[in-house]
């Protein structure tokens, strides 16, 4: 079998354990799927991420358990010659949302977040790639290349009860909810010279805050450079092919299956960050999956041995500011309206331990008070609850815990999610506008 990711971090599993369970074929690919012990960790309830649908359908096939079973049969050979395409797998596969709560919470870290892509990969070598996977997977090269005419087109089927049936019904996209609007301009870093007392830093800008939310990246240069950083935001390479086009980190790319445009984008980035990565120069990001991407599929790409390092210098927003803390760093602030919070952690935050540092760096604004949202995935998950036919499901995620959460806080309560997915959930679910912990910081600038 070949695959489309580098397994070969399973290379050793299961040597000399005649107990590992390892399928007939598939490889190290097999042994990733192998390393589930069936202690059933993804069938619980309470605290934690891990497995959301099953925590809405109470419902083993929808577990992270019954999907490695799926996976054994699969590479066992009992869904015959091509079980890539047999709907069997395709209806384990179903609700799972890429959450990255079993690399957390279970005891034997399955990645069924990886696992899910390769198997998308697979089924789109077989089945070939859906109108719907190719729109929602190429965003970041239709954004650049079609902006103005995407932003009509949303404008449109989001005003539209007609078109948005048209396109629920052409491409799958759900009509009961609105698509995010796209904004004007997108980001522009404005160049001004600043020395930092601190150093500098380079911010990598993604797709969903260039595109969606420029603002927090605004937000967030403002608030590095008080903190006594100088900032630059990262560019394409000089040898770019394309030196106009924005950078991605392919996370679009890898949810639909389409690993060797995520490679394309992947490469592209490391291309950029290879002076940074020589220099030893912090890298910073704001979308959770986006930058967390750079520290975990990076490894799956076959990008050289440099992703090492990358994750070494790799941080979001918080976890640097709270690394600086740590080292000394006083950020100036005032207590601002409302003095207190409700949040909501992107489940990959969770899935890397990251939700600390948004706690820590929440602590410095004086007077504020903030709750962590006891919830699991928010149910939107990317494009996942835009999807038609997992609309429904994705809002009952939601209304597990985070949309009555959100619905009970007090009009002057501060919403803050730092993920895009989870924001537009958010707003969809309650009408709240929810905000990114950079943008908070911004207005707590003394």
């Amino acid at each position: 079998m070949k695959t489309h990711l580098d397994w070969s971090a399973y290379d050793t599993y299961g040597v000399g354990d005649a107990y590992a369970g390892i399928p007939a074929t598939g490889g190290n690919y097999a042994k990733a799927v192998a390393v589930c012990m069936n202690n059933h960790q993804c069938q619980r309830e309470g605290k934690g991420v891990m497995c959301p649908s099953y925590r809405i359908t109470h419902d083993a096939a929808h577990s992270t358990g019954a999907r490695v079973k799926a996976f054994k049969a699969a590479l066992n050979g009992e869904l015959g010659d091509d079980p890539f395409a047999h709907p069997d797998l395709a209806a384990a596969m179903d609700l799972c949302v890429s959450c990255k709560g079993c690399k957390k919470e279970c005891p034997s870290a399955v990645d069924m977040t990886l696992i899910k892509t390769e198997y998308l990969a697979q089924k789109n070598e077989r089945l070939g790639v859906s109108h719907r996977a190719r729109l929602f997977g190429a965003l970041p090269r239709w954004l650049h290349e079609w902006r103005p005419t995407l932003q009509a087109l949303v404008r449109l089927r989001n005003a539209s009860p007609l078109v948005a049936k048209l396109a629920e019904y052409w491409l799958g996209i759900s009509a009961r909810r609105p698509i995010p609007e796209i904004v004007a301009g997108g980001f522009h870093a404005e160049s001004a010279e600043f020395c930092g007392q601190r150093g500098k830093v380079l911010l990598f800008v993604d797709t969903f805050t260039h595109y969606y939310t420029p603002e927090i990246a605004a937000a967030a240069i403002k608030v590095l450079r008080a903190a006594g950083f100088a900032v630059d935001v990262l560019e394409p390479a000089k040898t770019d092919g394309e030196p106009e086009r924005p950078l991605c980190c392919g996370r679009s790319y890898l949810s639909q299956g389409l690993v060797e445009e995520a490679k394309v984008e992947a490469q592209r980035v490391m291309a950029a960050l290879a002076p940074a990565l020589a220099a030893g120069t912090p890298i910073i990001g704001l979308e959770p999956s986006c930058l967390l991407a750079l520290r975990d599929e990076f490894y799956s790409l076959g990008l050289g041995p440099e992703v090492g390092q990358l994750s070494k210098q790799a941080f979001l927003f918080e976890e640097f500011l709270m690394r600086e803390g740590n080292k000394g760093l006083k950020l100036a602030l005032k207590p601002i309206p409302g003095g207190h919070a409700l949040v909501h952690g992107h489940c990959h935050q969770k899935a890397f331990g990251a939700m600390k540092s948004v706690k820590k760096v929440l602590g410095w604004i004086p007077d504020f008070e903030f709750e962590i949202v006891d919830a699991s995935c928010c149910g939107m998950s990317g494009s996942f609850g835009l999807e038609a036919e997992h609309h429904d499901v994705s809002v009952r995620m939601g209304e597990l815990a985070l949309l009555p959460a959100v619905r009970a806080a007090s009009a002057d309560t501060v919403i803050v999610a730092d993920g895009f997915s989870c924001r537009h959930q958010i707003r969809d679910g309650s009408g709240r506008e929810a905000v990114h912990v950079a943008v908070l910081l911004e207005q707590a600038l003394a």
